[in-house]
């Protein structure tokens, strides 16, 4: 594994030295399906380089896809062309909708997490991001959307994610960079019935 710091200086450590599976298509990361191709497209259209289409997508993605805890849609989506098609999502399925439209661009884009307590403080929850990589470093970014008490933006000049860990509350950032989704992420998300099934058997920890 290659560790980097990250924009806020913690350590973030990819899982792989083959950067080129940072833009690689797959199940959930389905750049090469033809709306993820025609949402890009439309994006890039105009922009002045790949920082501002980065920027556009992230916006994209954290603004035009409610976050379905927040809007109350009770499907579950888990592919990112369904995330476009049906424009609802988790925060895991957001990530993987703007993780295939940066790749679709050629910007190598992880998936990485946090562990969060509930706003109830019921429990905690794993929650998704993804790290885009300009000059060298990689940079988080969270597009789960904002809400009151949430001002997350994109930023390549310090982190503004939507929640900073307290490790008082056993919070924490997982340092792994991922090239695909973590393997008990996605089977929660491909076998849940619906949101509250799912609420119940996404992981607390990785």
């Amino acid at each position: 594994m290659i560790a980097f710091l990250c924009s806020a200086g913690m350590e973030l450590i990819q899982e792989t030295a083959d950067l080129s599976a940072y833009l690689a298509a797959g199940e959930a990361i389905d750049h090469e399906h033809p709306l993820v191709r025609d949402t890009a497209a439309r994006l890039a259209d105009g922009v002045a380089d790949s920082y501002a289409y980065a920027r556009a997508a992230y916006d994209f993605v954290r603004d035009t896809i409610p976050h379905s805890a927040d809007s109350g849609d009770l499907r579950v989506t888990w592919r990112a062309s369904d995330v476009l098609a049906r424009r609802t999502g988790i925060c895991h399925a957001k990530a993987h909708a703007l993780a295939a439209l940066l790749r679709a661009e050629d910007i190598p884009t992880a998936l990485c997490y946090q562990r969060l307590l509930h706003d109830d403080g019921s429990g905690h929850a794993v929650h998704g991001l993804v790290a885009v990589r300009f000059n060298g470093a990689w940079h988080r970014q969270d597009p789960r959307g904002n809400k009151p008490g949430v001002d997350a933006r994109f930023s390549l000049d310090g982190e503004r994610l939507a929640w900073i860990p307290d490790s008082a509350s056993n919070e924490m950032d997982y340092p792994v960079l991922y090239a695909e989704p973590h393997p008990a992420v996605l089977e929660a998300l491909r076998d849940a019935r619906d949101r509250p099934h799912l609420w119940k058997t996404l992981p607390d920890a990785l």
